[in-house]
């Protein structure tokens, strides 16, 4: 129960995101706007662990960097501007089926039928509190938002695939760090100079880069470690639930029964999709130790100061 709590925090804290972004930060700047929100966070957790990655490690973090922070936050953005926010959270919503997929795939973890049924059960839930009315869809922005929600699917599987005996908090700021970098040359080249920022804008970079990357990536990626990818996929269904609770509570938007049905929903969808006691046990296992080249993972700057 505590890894399900633990790995809640971030849904939660990607839901408000979207609101601060929309509230607070640039508009015409995506690539800046992930870049700025990506690197203080990987610095942060890099002067909390001091590791550095060793081996197969380099060239790894920047992999899943490039997936799950370049890529993933360009395409996110790019779509919340195509799409109003209640289509783009719903195609981001079938997020559940395509990571157990993947992951029957990469990490053999075959979805059971809880699971499936919860995925399916959810994603309707998701559908009746965010589809309350006819907004006009442009199909690139619903392409742009499937495209992200595919490649976190594909990233966040890739990570559990290859965290076995690596430090969360090290391998995490890695991947910040290299999608952040990898972005900056980008943003200078087809976005010119960085933005002027207010006081606001500060405040809430700060807000998303500490709270709904740094916190938040943590917790995912310790949840998909410790959890089966089905369950994780599920709880992340939470996160268009805390955009509607948001905008009741701060915007005064008025909560519908169709609404409430479809959060009820979503909640059973995640409570089918919890570990059972097997599952538990399977999930504690230890996993099997990395090959020679690849011990430790990240090394400590105290081991080899340069």
């Amino acid at each position: 129960m505590r890894g399900v709590t633990l790995t809640a925090v971030a849904p939660a804290a990607w839901g408000t995101n979207y609101f601060v972004t929309h509230e607070f930060l640039p508009a015409d700047r995506p690539l800046y706007g992930a870049a700025l929100r990506a690197l203080p966070a990987g610095l942060v957790l890099l002067g909390l662990c001091r590791q550095r990655p060793r081996g197969t490690w380099w060239w790894r973090s920047a992999v899943l960097g490039i997936l799950n922070v370049s890529v993933f936050f360009v395409l996110v953005y790019v779509a919340s501007q195509l799409l109003p926010t209640s289509i783009a959270s719903t195609v981001m919503a079938v997020s559940p089926l395509a990571m157990m997929l993947i992951a029957w795939t990469l990490v053999s973890e075959q979805p059971g039928l809880a699971h499936l049924a919860g995925a399916a059960i959810g994603l309707g839930g998701v559908c009746l509190m965010l589809l309350t009315g006819v907004e006009a869809v442009s199909m690139p922005g619903v392409l742009v938002s499937a495209a992200a929600m595919l490649v976190s699917s594909f990233g966040h599987i890739l990570t559990k695939r290859w965290s076995a005996g690596t430090d969360v908090l090290a391998s995490t700021a890695w991947q910040l760090i290299a999608g952040s970098l990898f972005l900056l040359p980008v943003a200078t080249a087809m976005e010119g100079p960085p933005p002027a920022l207010s006081t606001s804008a500060l405040v809430a970079f700060g807000y998303v880069s500490l709270v709904a990357t740094a916190l938040a990536f943590t917790a995912w990626f310790t949840g998909l470690r410790h959890l089966p990818a089905g369950t994780v996929g599920l709880i992340g269904l939470l996160n268009p639930v805390t955009g509607v609770l948001l905008g009741t509570v701060i915007a005064g938007e008025v909560l519908t029964v169709q609404q409430l049905c479809g959060l009820v929903l979503v909640l059973v969808g995640v409570v089918l999709g919890r570990p059972t006691h097997a599952g538990r046990r399977n999930s504690s296992q230890a996993p099997s130790p990395p090959s020679s080249d690849e011990r430790p993972a990240y090394e400590s700057y105290a081991d080899n100061p340069r």
